[in-house]
């Protein structure tokens, strides 16, 4: 019999050459060139030699360029990466991706869709193959009626918090940046081919749009990117307008999750956008521990309004091209929540942010910038989003610096501005003792 015991284990072999392969240590920031071709398409790759290619088309079809009657468009465009193209069938993008070992994954948010492919660098090609093929969507009548489930499986998925951050856009935007990145209920049979199609004619467009790569070499890059056809339309985006008020889902149960907001930051003036972003970690982006209580002006808040039970809470900040909302989300027993949300809005109109609390905001929000960069899953999804919405990417290390030369009198102003503006109200659950937009102005 052979003697065994000096072999290593199977898997421990494949852990151990899976990290002799990836020469970029851990925590390593990339470099990102940028390069802007013909038709206005965008092209950025990340410096980095790591056995894993990953690449991203990222469109500007988000939810803001819905109208009344494509609601969830943007959601059944995130469906449609599991679906045939005009090119290939589900069922070949599929079995020839997982054939090299790789993955397909879709993500939407309020102003861009976007579709990654994950292979070993010696396999780059079959999956940018069939990724080029997602930008001729087919939309067949039976591949969707197949997927009605899944759908209502998503939308069942959906958190409380998720619906309250859902309904305060709403409140904010009313329509544009105020339509749900989820498809509502009404139009689950009602979105035909021919209306899916027609939304991607009006808003697959390369000037609106961003090819990014880690992990794949930049000359390989844009010659895909030049390779990739989209239609000849790209309708205008309109200007977001900002009015505030509530929008509420009465439920049963005892708790209940409401956000509060106020007018925010946006891409368009960077420097605010950071100031924002400190605020937000000043302030209390979450807790730092599981089942911990956050830090900053919230969790001081959250316990001056006291109560028998707790209530968590956290920061909400979201920054977009042309806009941004910044408050809280706050979920809580119904009976005492009305007294939280009371103190929360105090503080956010309150605009009192110490040294101490811009110096520890700085340093929370440094950490996460690096963690982000740092991965090349977060680096992917972060400089994707920044490509097609500002047409350039930050490196690491600028945005750090930038980090560094923002003043407390920055984040004062950042703050002043949400106190100064109309609140917003996002209320889901027993809202029975849930203030009203126009009581918290007072």
């Amino acid at each position: 019999m052979a003697y065994n015991a000096n072999k290593m284990h199977l898997l421990r072999a494949i852990a151990k050459r899976g990290y002799a392969a990836c020469p970029r240590p851990v925590g390593d920031i990339s470099a990102v060139s940028v390069k802007v071709l013909e038709n206005k398409l965008v092209v950025a790759t990340a410096d980095a030699t790591v056995p894993v290619s990953r690449v991203s088309v990222v469109l500007g079809a988000g939810s803001r360029h819905e109208t009344y009657d494509t609601m969830g468009a943007s959601h059944l465009l995130r469906l449609a990466g599991g679906l045939s193209t005009q090119y290939s069938s589900a069922f070949a993008i599929a079995r020839n991706i997982q054939q090299v070992g790789g993955t397909l994954t879709a993500w939407n948010d309020r102003e861009v869709v976007g579709y990654t492919v994950e292979t070993t660098a010696n396999n780059v090609d079959t999956g940018l193959r069939y990724l080029r093929d997602l930008l001729q969507p087919a939309f067949k009548p039976w591949e969707m009626k197949d997927n009605a489930k899944t759908l209502h499986y998503q939308l069942y998925a959906v958190t409380q918090e998720q619906r309250a951050i859902e309904l305060v856009h709403k409140a904010a935007f009313r329509t544009g940046l105020g339509n749900s990145i989820y498809i509502p209920t009404f139009q689950l049979d009602n979105l035909s081919s021919e209306s899916l199609l027609h939304y991607v004619s009006n808003t697959f467009s390369a000037s609106r749009a961003a090819v990014v790569g880690v992990g794949i070499d930049s000359s390989t890059l844009s010659s895909f990117a030049q390779t990739l056809e989209f239609p000849s339309g790209g309708g205008k985006t309109a200007f977001a307008k900002y009015f505030g008020g509530d929008a509420r889902k009465e439920t049963n149960g005892q708790r209940a999750t409401v956000a509060v907001a106020g007018l925010g930051g946006s891409i368009v003036n960077h420097k605010e956008a950071l100031a924002f972003a400190v605020l937000e970690q000043a302030v209390g982006a979450g807790a730092a521990t599981k089942r911990g209580n956050s830090a900053g002006l919230f969790g001081e808040a959250v316990n001056c309004a006291g109560g028998s039970s707790p209530s968590s809470v956290r920061a909400l900040n979201t920054t977009y091209s042309d806009a941004g909302l910044f408050g809280f989300v706050v979920s809580g027993e119904a009976k005492e929540i009305g007294k939280t949300v009371e103190f929360l809005v105090r503080g956010l109109k309150s605009a009192l942010v110490s040294e101490k609390d811009v110096a520890r905001g700085k340093a929370m929000l440094k950490a996460r910038i690096i963690s982000k960069y740092s991965s090349d899953g977060g680096l992917i999804k972060e400089i994707g989003r920044q490509a097609a919405l500002s047409r350039n990417v930050l490196e690491a290390d600028t945005l750090l610096s930038a980090i560094d030369g923002i003043t407390q009198k920055q984040v004062q102003v950042a703050a002043k501005k949400v106190a100064d503006s109309k609140l917003s109200v996002g209320a889901i659950g027993n809202l029975q003792n849930v203030p009203y937009a126009a009581d918290l102005q007072k």
